[in-house]
């Protein structure tokens, strides 16, 4: 592994995210020159409890700072654009957070400045980086499953579950028009995307809002965690749950929803692809496991192991078969072709996270989604 010793990060966001790129980088050796936050205080605030030695006053005393060479964004969706602009301006790497920018407007004009900057810029799609997602993709890379028929599958969780519960993301302004589609569902997108190597090109959408107003906390509140105090009611215009169906640009075709409120369920993003010859199934909450399905032969259950996959899922797996590994280590896979990349100042061939014109790509079917929602017939993306 490349010792990344010599190489300085700065993170923006000290919430749940921001708490999980910092524990990623610090297990690659990266140095975390620090952090900023929301304000100030918060910033602060964040940087004593990650045990950072500084938080910076301002983006641009962030910017400023010559020993950091790569700067990790995980604000709120509505300043991803300002800020990626304002740190390519600079001459740094990036790593953002999804989804890459409010609208498609603001992901292709990023894309275009990543690419004239000569910088290493990335999308933060971890789950691709589940060893046994790696290993998918080459498992239809090499023809194992035959030609892509069907692929199927969704992403639910349960955290806004009730009327109570309240995050930045339920309001268009700092999240989008999107919200379960915008946020969990360009995962599943981006990975079935990856591992069939196929793009959606077109798609029929049907967007639900059950919980049409909520109660919102006068002070803040960070993802995942339970709001206290006193409240005001907001009316919620984004989405809880989706179906959409998917037409691939091979052939394939797709089904899939999405739901923030399915309860008991805290984080499975599930998906299934049926080739001609053979099908693949997995599921976040056991990562360590996928199923292989066979028509004349016995069904398989393949256990995460580096000695037993191929080259991709080998190279994503960091620890022994049997020591489960999670979303946390996710970053840390994804992390460490990142870094490797930048130190060379450029995008290796054999590199496989998300770019920029992946997170545009993202944006492009959110588009369609909403377009689709509202006319109630097939959207091209």
């Amino acid at each position: 592994m490349t010792n990344f010793s010599s190489m300085g990060a700065a993170v923006i966001g000290t919430g749940f995210i921001g708490s999980v790129h910092t524990w990623a980088l610090r297990r690659l050796g990266v140095q975390v020159r620090g952090v900023l936050g929301s304000s100030p205080e918060r910033g602060a605030e964040g940087a004593a409890a990650m045990g950072v030695s500084q938080a910076y006053p301002s983006l641009e005393a962030l910017l400023a700072d010559p020993s950091v060479d790569v700067v990790h964004v995980t604000s709120p969706n509505h300043l991803h654009y300002p800020q990626v602009k304002a740190i390519l301006a600079a001459g740094k790497h990036v790593i953002c957070e999804k989804p890459l920018a409010m609208t498609s407007q603001q992901s292709a004009e990023m894309t275009a400045l990543a690419e004239a900057s000569g910088r290493v810029c990335a999308v933060c799609y971890n789950v691709r980086f589940y060893p046994l997602n790696q290993h998918a993709r080459g498992m239809v890379a090499a023809g194992e499953l035959g030609d892509i028929r069907f692929v199927t599958g969704h992403y639910h969780q349960d955290w806004l579950a009730k009327p109570t519960d309240w995050n930045w993301r339920l309001e268009t302004d700092a999240g989008g028009e999107l919200r379960s589609v915008g946020d969990i569902g360009t995962h599943w997108i981006d990975l079935t995307s990856f591992i069939t190597g196929q793009k959606v090109v077109s798609v029929l959408a049907d967007l639900t809002t059950f919980i049409p107003e909520r109660q919102k906390p006068v002070g803040p509140v960070a993802t995942f965690s339970q709001a206290t105090g006193e409240t005001e009611a907001r009316q919620i215009q984004t989405d809880d749950a989706a179906m959409i169906m998917l037409r691939f640009a091979g052939g394939a075709k797709g089904v899939m929803s999405t739901s923030q409120i399915n309860v008991g369920r805290k984080n499975s993003l599930q998906w299934d692809i049926a080739g001609a010859d053979a099908s693949a199934a997995w599921d976040s909450e056991t990562p360590d496991h996928m199923f292989i399905g066979h028509r004349d032969a016995p069904n398989q259950i393949l256990q995460r192991d580096g000695t037993l996959m191929n080259g991709l899922g080998g190279a994503a797996a960091m620890l022994p078969g049997g020591h489960v590994e999670g979303f946390a280590d996710t970053f840390h896979a994804l992390f460490s072709q990142v870094y490797a990349d930048a130190a060379l100042g450029a995008r290796s061939d054999g590199a496989t996270y998300a770019s920029f014109a992946d997170g545009d790509y993202e944006m492009r079917v959110c588009d369609a989604v909403l377009a689709s929602a509202k006319s109630g017939t097939w959207a091209d993306v």
